[in-house]
């Protein structure tokens, strides 16, 4: 129980922040959440292959919402 609401609460801060972003900061955001979802299944849940995928998507949707 403790952890569910930690988590809920987590989604509601991060939710609230990315009210205020701008198109590109959110295009970052949309392209590191997605890339490490992307590394975390193709390496089978290497932390390194996730953090690698997050990084990645990151720049890319940078670049991609200039």
């Amino acid at each position: 129980m403790k952890k569910l609401l930690l988590t809920c609460f987590a989604t509601l801060l991060v939710a609230g922040s990315l009210i205020s972003c701008t198109n590109r900061e959110l295009g970052t955001t949309g392209g590191a959440a997605v890339g490490g979802v992307a590394g975390y299944a193709l390496t089978g849940g290497s932390a390194l292959g996730t953090v690698a995928g997050a990084v990645g998507g990151g720049i890319i949707g940078n670049q991609v919402t200039k």
